[in-house]
């Protein structure tokens, strides 16, 4: 497999989704796949050592998808070889009463990674430009001035909300945190049979939730939303990365391929010098930690 051209998968403003492929394993078996994956991942959990060392950067990866396109397997099959103390993941649910009483960034906000670490969204603040444009009457509930019917929720409040979130994601890039966003793309056909496979499979029974065959019948509309939502806020500072994600295996190399690639190209983030004194001793140093044995 020839090095991977992360270019290749970046969303423009104009992209369309039915234009995009579902499906990428690069002619490879399975097993390749997996050994590919480990090599990948291998340098990325060492250059996750040499940012916690340097300090001056925070990694955001921001993942996305239909139900079922493998965004929990991918987090536990890209990071596996991370620090524990390097990644911090944080999965979405619908908001709990307290999060409902801040503005719908608030909670995004602090869950942030701090300078040194990665932190990962399993699903994000896009949630609020996708489900509730699906469903503008969960925005009844979060009390926003001005929003006392559906009647409210029009042009113009999305308009306000995709700049709220682009000048959010602005502001985390201008302070040093590299945002990267990726869109797992999964066709319908494959969906539908990781959902029986959900029902089939009694160890997998607890994944399934009558409300996906609900958002299944939704397909169209959140599939328009993604669209829109990306050609929107896909920016140079904060980038969104559309994966073929019918194969697991594909995505996880492709993912973890993008990152590489990306961060490879931050040169100033190395391990910090030591100071000039401790420098000029080390053989002395050296030298009486072994003459204790």
């Amino acid at each position: 497999m020839e090095k991977l051209v992360s270019s290749h998968y970046l969303a423009h403003p104009g992209v369309s989704l039915a234009s995009r492929a579902t499906f990428e394993d690069f002619g490879l078996s399975e097993k390749k796949l997996k050994k590919r994956l480990e090599n990948i991942r291998e340098e990325l959990g060492d250059f996750q050592d040499r940012m916690y060392a340097h300090g001056k950067y925070a990694v955001l990866v921001c993942l996305q998808g239909m139900d079922t396109s493998g965004k929990d397997s991918l987090i536990r099959e890209v990071f596996k070889d991370f620090n524990a103390r390097g990644v911090v993941v944080h999965s979405f649910k619908v908001p709990t009463d307290l999060e409902r009483k801040h503005d719908y960034l608030w909670r995004h906000y602090l869950a942030l990674p701090a300078r040194g670490k990665f932190g990962v969204f399993n699903r994000t603040h896009y949630e609020n430009v996708l489900v509730t444009r699906v469903h503008p009457e969960y925005l009844l509930g979060e009390l926003l001035p001005g929003v006392d019917s559906l009647e409210d929720i029009d042009d113009a409040f999305w308009d306000k909300r995709f700049r709220q979130i682009n000048d959010f994601e602005k502001h985390l890039a201008d302070n040093g945190t590299l945002v990267f966003k990726f869109f797992l793309h999964i066709s319908k056909e494959e969906q539908r049979k990781r959902l029986l496979r959900r029902l089939h499979l009694p160890r997998k029974n607890w994944k399934f939730s009558p409300g996906d065959l609900d958002k299944r019948e939704q397909w169209d509309a959140y599939q328009a939303c993604y669209e829109e939502a990306i050609r929107r806020t896909t920016k140079d500072h904060a980038p969104w990365y559309i994966i073929p994600s019918d194969s697991k295996e594909g995505a996880r190399v492709i993912v973890a391929g993008i990152l590489l690639d990306v961060l490879q190209g931050y040169t100033d983030i190395r391990e910090p010098e030591l100071a000039p004194e401790v420098k000029k001793n080390l053989d002395h140093y050296i030298e009486k930690l072994e003459n204790e044995g």
